[in-house]
């Protein structure tokens, strides 16, 4: 990501409002706002191998793993305006856990692109799938999109609630329900 590159989009889209560029409050912020950019889009500088960084470890457990209540912020594709929420991630695992902070940095790279939720849940899910193998895997996010608050519609209470469910979350009703048990509490 180039930031003078950003950069100058930014000024034309600033003067593109009408807006004066030598104006004291607008002078710095065409830079500003670029850096912004990259550093709320910087998972498309990330891949998974070097988030994860080798933190998989042996573990003969193969009870539910849940990390709830990460926080997440995103861009959405469509209007480019933030959704903010949280992700709650679970596994089962089979033979290899993960580092407890990878899955929060998981969550943080593939949220830090522009994005829809439905594609973010997925994403999470398919990640944790590859990286442990594990029986099942259960992500649910759920968020509040700026793009349905401040324009469109302009529904102020609306929340967002996405899941994906794979392996053992999918086939087993019970597996499924402990898993939304223990989210809700």
């Amino acid at each position: 990501m180039q930031i003078e590159h950003l950069e100058a989009h930014y000024a034309g889209i600033i003067e593109g409002l009408g807006e004066n560029l030598d104006r004291e409050g607008l002078i710095k912020t065409p830079e500003r706002a670029a850096k912004a950019m990259a550093y709320l889009c910087r998972g498309y500088n990330q891949d998974l191998n070097s988030v994860v960084n080798n933190a998989v470890f042996t573990s003969e457990n193969d009870d539910m793993v849940i990390v709830k209540d990460i926080e997440l912020y995103s861009l959405c594709e469509h209007h480019v305006l933030p959704f903010i929420g949280r992700a709650h991630v679970a596994y089962l695992p089979r033979g290899k856990v993960i580092g407890l902070s990878k899955i929060a940095r998981i969550v943080d790279m593939y949220a830090r692109r522009l994005q829809i939720q439905e594609n973010l849940t997925v994403q999470i899910a398919d990640a944790i799938s590859e990286v442990i193998s594990p029986a099942g895997v259960a992500v649910t996010i759920e968020a509040e999109h700026l793009c349905m608050k401040m324009r469109g519609v302009e529904k102020q209470n609306s929340t967002m609630k996405t899941s994906v469910m794979l392996g053992t979350f999918r086939e087993s009703q019970a597996t499924r329900m402990e898993y939304l048990q223990l989210i809700a509490d």
